[in-house]
């Protein structure tokens, strides 16, 4: 859980801000887009950011359904917001948003009726007219559709950013169904925005100073956006396009299928520089009998052949995945197959997760629950071979000098904070004039979780 306040840019145009706003961002990345577009489009009716829901006259939960007990999170969030509400007399308005308002959008009005709007993925653009309506104490307090189309085509072009990279959705929805997950039924079929779009906001943001884009999809490399000319792009076709963008100098996209990995964007991560030698490819498991009860629709020795096509196109690659342990039925012999994978791959960052049952999908019905006791030594046994793995790669920086683009300041003097080629967050002394360049930084220590770096000529 990440927990994101978003503010307008600097110098904009608006009207002067009156009311206080507070977004708590649960989950991804693509929430993390969402809130931003969700104070874009609340910041013409006078809403300016604040650190703490406290005094605040807004307060938009923005939720994720993927974690575990991610609903119960979200309603101990509520009731602590209740109480504040009741504190001022009520002179607050509570939003829920995102991936657990299109799960439980009844259920939440239901059980927390100090909530007063309820606001699936695709519908905050509605915010303004919801919140007018709420203010008048009637009309539709639940938002929860999915036109994706209608969502983008009612926000506002011009986005507030802060700092150097932007996110970017480009893709929603996800049409592969796999056992386990809630995506396809909270974020609905997938979609792929028209390329001239894409391509729009991203002047626009370079406009504003952004030199690295990371695109963002549920699927995203399943993306098959329609052209200027009526033909269908790839999402390497799209990449290649925004490297012509003058000013964004970095690409990259999240999350990715192994099954929408075309040659065409493997070729792509050999020939343009501006994509990044970093991949977020989840397999979710190494055995081959739990990938099908996952539905998964690709093999082990499937993934571990295009992982092998992958870094013939760019050797260097920074291989990213997700695991989940304990799925309904998984065997000692099942994650031994998922611990050998991980061997073969070497990951330079992964993330691993316990199963936990997801109401309305097929693994929640599924007998074979794995003890919990059972799941989290396996988990544990895991996780410490990934961050092996990761720890290995973070060193074997050292001696090297990788370009870092310089995000912001750091926690000491001067000190400030990028990310090199491989997402790796980078700091680096007597470095916080060069925020927002891209700089070549020789590593001289490789951490758990961060490479420290020197300028050249230091």
């Amino acid at each position: 859980m990440s927990e994101t306040l978003t503010a307008p840019e600097a110098g904009t145009a608006v009207t002067p801000p009156v009311k206080r706003l507070f977004i708590k961002t649960y989950g991804c990345q693509m929430n993390v887009y969402d809130s931003e577009r969700m104070a874009d489009v609340l910041r013409p009716l006078g809403y300016a950011p604040t650190d703490t829901a406290e005094g605040a006259d807004f307060v938009i939960l923005n939720t994720c359904h993927i974690r575990e007990k991610a609903a119960e999170k979200v309603y101990s969030e509520l009731g602590k917001l209740r109480e504040m509400k009741e504190a001022r007399s009520g002179a607050m308005t509570i939003a829920v948003a995102g991936c657990v308002a299109q799960a439980e959008g009844e259920e939440i009005m239901r059980r927390q009726p100090a909530v007063d709007l309820v606001v699936g993925p695709q519908a905050y653009h509605q915010l303004p007219e919801l919140l007018t309506r709420t203010a008048r104490a009637r009309g539709e307090r639940i938002g929860a559709d999915f036109a994706a189309d209608e969502k983008f085509d009612s926000l506002p072009q011009a986005r507030g950013v802060n700092g150097p990279a932007a996110f970017l959705t480009v893709q929603e929805g996800c049409d592969k169904f796999c056992s386990f997950c809630v995506v396809p039924y909270t974020r609905g079929a997938e979609w792929s925005r028209p390329a001239e779009a894409v391509l729009t906001e991203a002047r626009g943001l370079a406009d504003q100073g952004v030199r690295e884009l990371t695109l963002l999809g549920q699927n995203v490399n399943a993306y098959d956006g329609a052209g200027p000319d009526g033909s269908v792009w790839t999402l390497a076709r799209l990449a290649r396009a925004l490297a012509e963008i003058e000013g964004i100098d970095r690409v990259r996209y999240t999350t990715s299928h192994p099954n929408d990995m075309a040659e065409d964007l493997i070729a792509a991560h050999a020939e343009l520089p501006q994509l990044m030698p970093y991949l977020h490819l989840p397999v979710q498991s190494g055995s081959d009998r739990i990938l099908r009860l996952m539905n998964r629709k690709h093999g082990r020795q499937t993934y571990i052949d295009l992982i092998g096509r992958i870094r013939d196109a760019r050797p260097d690659m920074a291989i990213s995945g997700d695991f989940i342990v304990g799925f309904p039925g998984e065997t000692d012999r099942d994650f031994e197959d998922t611990l050998d994978l991980v061997r073969h791959v070497n990951y330079a960052s992964a993330f691993s997760f316990m199963y936990s049952p997801r109401p309305g999908t097929p693994a929640a019905g599924m007998g074979t629950q794995v003890p919990a006791d059972v799941s989290l030594a396996r988990l544990h046994a895991l996780q410490a071979l990934l961050l092996e793995q990761q720890l290995a790669f973070n060193k074997a920086q050292v001696g090297r000098t990788l370009d870092v683009l310089f995000e912001k300041k750091g926690r000491h003097g001067r000190q400030a904070i990028g990310r090199s080629p491989y997402l790796q967050s980078v700091h680096a002394e007597d470095a916080d004039h060069l925020i927002g360049q891209i700089v070549p930084v020789r590593i001289v220590s490789g951490q758990q979780n961060s490479l420290t770096g020197e300028l050249l000529g230091a």
